[in-house]
């Protein structure tokens, strides 16, 4: 509803007149985001899904507070603007404008810049530093230190998502649909969890569809859609950012134009640079690869569920739940 936008402006004092060249943006499969012009300037608008779930807009109010807490530190992000907190101005859903980031994400192609593999492993190593400077603030120093609840976030993972996977059983079709292998990876991460970790801020879904590279040059220019934030082991973003890329055999869940060429990044290779910023204990990294094939294939499997009921589309939840059975897959190799 563009005209709820204008009239929301209007109120906040944002441009005047109509709302040009409007345009969707891609790179998501769930939230909704458009970008256009006002009185010159441009901007990103974000919102939840068409069908919101019941944790959407809180999600969305988080992910507002921590763009402005980001703001300053040097942790490269796309710069706020203004947010509504008001559901009943468009159709339920909160939402926010953003600055438009000067910037392309990899999983949309490559620019020419990009056409080496030393250029292209600069990108991904960049990404681990952006990811270790996050790491690396106190979140009572940008005043986020209410956030998530970070008392016993490693100890209560495991439970946490077969919760999750067990609530998908709701939805009709999907009712008596079993996903292989979840239990065993389950009682592996129950027997090898770390003894102690320490608690800090983590982005909640580090990998990089999420990061957004300058054009000319192999560096960070934002890192994106940063709605699971919280306080938790910050160890757990890292797990997520190896899980998502190459294993050992070169295959990589994300069909990401940065990997189409062997770059020679191994494991070792990003856990080293993340260290050199870091002085978080490295040694039981592993255990954090497996829990985020473990979380993030019960939260794919989740859009599936879904979509089977019609509350999303189709294709995403298939290619999701194909997406969720080579996570399993990897972890179970680790496993085993």
């Amino acid at each position: 509803d563009l005209s709820a936008v204008r009239q929301f402006m209007d109120d906040a004092k944002l441009g005047e007149g109509t709302l040009a060249d409007v345009a969707a943006l891609s790179g998501g499969t769930q939230n909704i985001m458009i970008r256009f012009e006002r009185s010159g300037r441009g901007y990103v608008l974000r919102r939840g899904p068409l069908h919101l779930r019941p944790h959407t807009n809180r999600a969305f109010a988080r992910e507002m507070r921590v763009l402005q807490a980001l703001a300053q530190t040097p942790v490269p992000h796309p710069g706020f603007i203004s947010g509504c907190d008001d559901p009943t101005v468009l159709g339920g859903a909160l939402f926010y404008l953003m600055e438009p980031v000067d910037g392309f994400n990899p999983i949309d192609g490559l620019p020419d810049a990009y056409a080496s593999a030393p250029v292209r492993r600069a990108a991904v190593l960049a990404a681990v530093d952006a990811l270790a400077s996050f790491a690396a603030l106190e979140p009572a120093s940008v005043g986020l230190d209410d956030i998530g609840s970070p008392a016993g976030f490693v100890e209560r993972q495991v439970d946490r998502w077969l919760g999750d996977l067990a609530k998908y059983q709701q939805f009709e079709r999907y009712r008596g649909q079993l996903v292989d292998g979840v239990d065993e990876v389950a009682a592996w991460l129950r027997r090898h969890q770390p003894t102690a970790w320490k608690a800090g801020l983590m982005h909640g879904d580090f990998h990089l569809a999420n990061v957004m590279f300058c054009r000319d040059k192999p560096q960070v220019a934002a890192i994106v859609d940063w709605e699971m934030c919280t306080q938790g082991d910050p160890l757990l973003d890292l797990g997520w950012l190896i899980a998502t890329g190459p294993d050992a055999d070169g295959e990589s869940l994300l069909e990401n134009p940065l990997y189409e060429i062997d770059l020679g990044l191994t494991q070792n290779d990003i856990v080293q640079r993340y260290a050199a910023g870091s002085d978080r204990d490295l040694s039981d990294i592993d255990w954090y690869v497996v829990l985020a094939c473990f979380k993030l294939g019960i939260v794919l499997e989740g859009t599936y569920a879904r979509s089977l009921d019609g509350l999303a589309p189709v294709e995403t939840g298939q290619r999701l739940h194909h997406h969720c059975r080579l996570l399993i897959d990897r972890a179970l190799r680790t496993v085993r």
